[in-house]
């Protein structure tokens, strides 16, 4: 059974399109190595938040969210170390607009029922 990774970030929103940008070129070369799903940045229209206790989240919905197909965690593992050593990753993410501005970050990992 596969294990999906859904990473959710909360980028700063007045930097988005540069942020989006950066990802493409990002999320192409993510895409060559893994099974990436789909990377998808906020379209502008609002957040439709519902429930029993619906609250807003300090920095509002993420609005960059991705996911990962991996076989297990073990092979996750691997693949995020290796591509810290990988010399095109390192000189892509030398180029990234704002770390800093990542507001909040979140990553869960999904089983299919």
């Amino acid at each position: 059974m596969a294990l999906i990774e859904l990473r959710d970030y909360h980028y700063r929103p007045d930097r988005l399109d540069i942020y989006r940008d950066w990802a493409t070129e990002a999320g192409s070369f993510l895409r060559d190595r893994w099974e990436v799903s789909g990377f998808w940045v906020d379209s502008g229209e609002p957040a439709r938040i519902s429930g029993a206790d619906p609250m807003e989240l300090p920095h509002g919905p993420a609005n960059v969210s991705w996911m990962i197909r991996w076989n297990d965690i073990d092979e996750r593992e691997a693949a995020w170390e290796a591509l810290w050593e990988d010399s095109t990753w390192v000189e892509i993410w030398a180029r990234h607009p704002g770390v800093e501005d990542y507001l909040h970050m979140s990553v869960r990992f999904l089983e299919e029922v």
